[in-house]
C-alpha cells in the first residue's frame, strides 16, 4: 500500500506541480488568495461532517457493515446541515476579508461538503483493506480532474471562479470512484445509536485535534488577508501548497498505511517497537533532507517555476522548511497513537498546536510580515513534534534515547548539507538569475546536497543508511526485473 500510495503520489504531485505553475500564469495572487479567503469556512467545517467517525470505523474490528452504515447516514445528515449552515453564513466570510467577492466564493464552494459527506464510508473501508486500488486510482483522477476543469476555465478567462469548478469536480470525481472501487452499500448494514456513540468516542479527540488544524488554518488565513491584505494571502497560499507537498508525501505514503498496520500490531509490543521506530526513522530520514533542499533552494525555484511576481511565495517556503521535518514525527507518533487507542492523548497535541500557532502568529506577522507567517507554522510544526514524540514513547515502549537515536542523526545530516549547499547556491550559483539554465543549476545544488547528506548519514547512522540503500535496490530490482536477472 505505501508502494502505491507513492507511484500514486509522485503522479499526482506532478499534475499539481503543472496545474500551480499555470494557474500562477494565469491567474493573480489576488485572485489565489481570494479563493483562499472563501474557502476558509468550509474547510473549517469539513470535520464537523466527518467527526472522527471515519478513524472509528477503519479501528473497529467487528460488527463492520452495521458501524458502516451509521457513519454513512451520520455522516451524510452532517453534511448536508453544514452545508445549509455555510451557505447561510457565506456574507459573514466577505464581511470579515473586506470583498464581496470572497462572500459569493464561499456560497459557492458550500455545496461541496455535502460531496464529502459521501466519501467518509469507502475511504475508511479501503484503508482498512490496504486498498492498492483506492490508491492508483482515486488520487490520480482527482488530480487530473481539478488541473484539467481549473487550468481550461482560467485560461478562458473565468478567474477564481476556475478554481472553484476545478474544486467541484474534482470531489465528484472523488465520489464516483470510491465508490466504484468499494463494493460494500449502505443496505448491507443497520445503523444505530450505540454504535454512533462507540465511533464517536474514538474519534471525538480526533475531531478536536482537525478541528484545532482547521482553527490555525483560518485564522492564518484571517490574519494574514486583514493585515497583509489578499495579494499576501494567495502568496501565503502558493508558499504553503509547495512546502505542503513532502507532507502529502508522508501522509499519503506512511499514515494511511501506518494507521491500519499499527492498530494490528498494537498488542504484539516488540513487534509494535520495531515498527514504530523504523517508521519514524525512515519518515525522518527523508523529510530532513527534504527541508535542506527547501532552506536551499526555496526562493530560486519559486521565481524560476512561478515568476517573479510570487517571489514572496518562495521567502514563505523558506521560513516554511521546519513543516516537513515536523510533520514526519507528528505522523508517525499520531498513527501510533491512534493504533493502540490511546487517542485521548491527542488532546494535548491539539491545545499545545492551536495556542502556540495563534500565539506565534500574532507575535510575527506584524514585524516579519509573510515571513513571520512561515516561520510560526515552522516553529509550532517543531515543538508539537517533540510533544507528540514524548506522548508516543510509552504508549509505544520507546525511550527517549531510542527516539532520540531515530531522528537526531538525519536531522545533523540535513545542518551539514546546508552548510555546503546553501553557500553554494546564494554565493555561487544564484539560479534565479540564470534564465533557462537555472532549473540546471538547482538540479546541481540537489546533487550536492545528497552526496553530502547521504554520506555524512552513512557516518551519523550507519543502520539507516544501509536500510535505505536497500530499499533502493529493491525498488531497482523491481523496476528492472531484466537487469536484475542478468545480475544474479
Amino acid at each position: 500500500m505505501a508502494a502505491a500510495s507513492a507511484a500514486a503520489l509522485l503522479f499526482s504531485e506532478l499534475v499539481a506541480l503543472g496545474q500551480t505553475i499555470a494557474l500562477a500564469r494565469l491567474l493573480t495572487p489576488t485572485e489565489v488568495g481570494l479563493f483562499v479567503a472563501g474557502g476558509v469556512l468550509t474547510t473549517f467545517v469539513t470535520n464537523f461532517v466527518e467527526g472522527g467517525l471515519r478513524s472509528g470505523l477503519v479501528h473497529r474490528a467487528h460488527d463492520l457493515d452495521d458501524a458502516a452504515a451509521t457513519v454513512f447516514w451520520a455522516t451524510l445528515a452532517t453534511g448536508a446541515l453544514m452545508a445549509l449552515l455555510s451557505l447561510a453564513a457565506a456574507p459573514l466570510v466577505g464581511h470579515v476579508f473586506g470583498d464581496r467577492s470572497a462572500g459569493l466564493v464561499a456560497a459557492a464552494l458550500s455545496g461541496g461538503l455535502l460531496l464529502y459527506a459521501l466519501t467518509n464510508v469507502p475511504e475508511a473501508l479501503l484503508q482498512r483493506e490496504f486498498s492498492v486500488r483506492r490508491r492508483l486510482v482515486v488520487g490520480p483522477a482527482v488530480a487530473v480532474t481539478f488541473a484539467t476543469v481549473s487550468v481550461s476555465t482560467a485560461a478562458l478567462g473565468l478567474g477564481v471562479w476556475s478554481m472553484v469548478l476545478g474544486s467541484y469536480a474534482s470531489s465528484l470525481v472523488w465520489v464516483l470512484t470510491l465508490w466504484w472501487i468499494c463494493d460494500w452499500r449502505p443496505a448491507r448494514g443497520r445503523p444505530s445509536f450505540r454504535l454512533w456513540r462507540e465511533l464517536a468516542r474514538f474519534g471525538f479527540p480526533l475531531v478536536l485535534g482537525m478541528l484545532g488544524d482547521r482553527g490555525q488554518k483560518a485564522t492564518q488565513s484571517v490574519v494574514t488577508g486583514a493585515a497583509l491584505g489578499t495579494a499576501d494571502l494567495g502568496l501565503l497560499r502558493y508558499g504553503e501548497r509547495m512546502a505542503r507537498i513532502p507532507v502529502m508525501g508522508l501522509v499519503e505514503v506512511s499514515s494511511v498505511a501506518l494507521f491500519p498496520a499499527f492498530a494490528r500490531l498494537a498488542d504484539d509490543r516488540p513487534r509494535f517497537r520495531v515498527a514504530y521506530l523504523r517508521a519514524l526513522r525512515l519518515t525522518v530520514t527523508a523529510a530532513a533532507a527534504v527541508a535542506a533542499m527547501v532552506v536551499t533552494a526555496g526562493v530560486p525555484l519559486v521565481v524560476l517555476v512561478l515568476g517573479e511576481e510570487w517571489r514572496g511565495a518562495g521567502h514563505a517556503l523558506v521560513a516554511m522548511a521546519g513543516l516537513g521535518l515536523g510533520k514526519a514525527v507528528m505522523t508517525v507518533g499520531e498513527e501510533a497513537i491512534k493504533g493502540a487507542g490511546r487517542t485521548r492523548l491527542l488532546n494535548w497535541l491539539t491545545l499545545t498546536e492551536t495556542v502556540l500557532s495563534v500565539g506565534l502568529l500574532l507575535l510575527l506577522i506584524g514585524p516579519l510580515g509573510l515571513v513571520g507567517v512561515g516561520l510560526s507554522i515552522s516553529v509550532t510544526a517543531v515543538v508539537t513534534a517533540v510533544l507528540v514524540a514524548s506522548l508516543a514513547a510509552p504508549v509505544v515502549g520507546v525511550s527517549a534515547r531510542q527516539t532520540l537515536g531515530a531522528t537526531a542523526p538525519a536531522v545533523a545530516s540535513a545542518l551539514v548539507a546546508c552548510a555546503v549547499t546553501v553557500p553554494l547556491e546564494h554565493l555561487v550559483l544564484h539560479s534565479a538569475s540564470r534564465g533557462p539554465w537555472g532549473l540546471a543549476c538547482i538540479a546541481l545544488d540537489g546533487v550536492v546536497l545528497l552526496l553530502v547528506y547521504g554520506v555524512t548519514l552513512r557516518v551519523t547512522a550507519p543502520t539507516t543508511a544501509r536500510e535505505i540503500a536497500a530499499m533502493v535496490a529493491a525498488a531497482w530490482r523491481r523496476v528492472s526485473p531484466g537487469r536484475a536477472a542478468g545480475d544474479r
